[in-house]
């Protein structure tokens, strides 16, 4: 069963991952990136930089590599390992618990540091990407850490939260976010439904991977209509069939 979210319908969740071998969704056959490096490149070329101006680094979801990779278990540990190694972070983006987003660390800085400039924030921030994000791959942040182990006064977290590196998680502890990525979240749910929604009004709530790739998409849809269909067969809210017609991807009721 999904996790209930106030912020969006159940239906566009992310499911649950299955732990059976089960190959549910995959849209690949056998084509295209075959390590994760490469497919988060691949990827991230589809993400729609001038919709926001080019001020945000290029984001993946976790899940969009499920959609080319089965193999959940090696995607998780290369993604880990990326992490490990300072190429990639990793967020939770909010709007669900299972839904996490992936940016190529150097994209994040540079990013940062450009919306930073000339700011009285600079010199903190600057801190923050040198000490923390260089050796740490933790998603959020408590308080007693930032003080003690990175050396942050409180003045300091406050400005590194109106930058917005730092979100607030609860009392105490803050989530590592990207800073005016709130446009992004609302394009995405948005859009995500639109393109569901296409794909259950077709008849039989079906609809051939090739035909919705060529489909003209309404203003609800602002994103490459590839990005959204990784994401929507790795969220498992279709199902991907392999037919002679090519790759069927069929609406799944939640």
């Amino acid at each position: 069963m999904n996790r209930k979210r106030s912020l969006i319908s159940d239906s566009f969740m992310v499911k649950k991952r299955k732990n059976g071998t089960e190959r549910f969704g995959s849209v690949s056959d056998g084509e295209g990136p075959t390590d994760i490096k490469s497919t988060l490149e691949y990827l991230m070329t589809l993400f729609p930089r001038k919709l926001f101006n080019d001020s945000l680094p290029q984001i993946v979801l976790k899940h969009q590599l499920y959609s080319i990779h089965s193999d959940k278990t090696f995607v998780d540990k290369e993604v880990n390992k990326l992490r490990e190694q300072g190429e990639l972070l990793m967020f939770q983006l909010g709007f669900d618990a299972e839904a996490f987003g992936l940016v190529f660390a150097s994209d994040y800085k540079a990013k940062v540091l450009a919306a930073e400039e000339g700011k009285v924030t600079l010199a903190t921030v600057e801190k923050f990407l040198e000490k923390v994000l260089s050796s740490c791959t933790d998603l959020s942040f408590r308080k007693d850490k930032m003080l003690r182990e990175f050396l942050f006064a409180d003045s300091e977290i406050t400005q590194l939260v109106k930058s917005g590196v730092l979100t607030v998680r609860d009392a105490g502890s803050w989530w590592l976010s990207i800073p005016n990525s709130g446009k992004f979240t609302k394009y995405f749910i948005q859009s995500r439904k639109a393109v569901l929604g296409m794909v259950k009004k077709s008849k039989y709530g079906e609809v051939l991977k090739a035909e919705l790739e060529e489909r003209r998409t309404t203003s609800q849809v602002k994103f490459h209509m590839k990005y959204h269909i990784h994401d929507i067969v790795g969220a498992e809210l279709v199902e991907s069939i392999p037919t002679t017609s090519g790759t069927l991807l069929r609406f799944v009721d939640s």
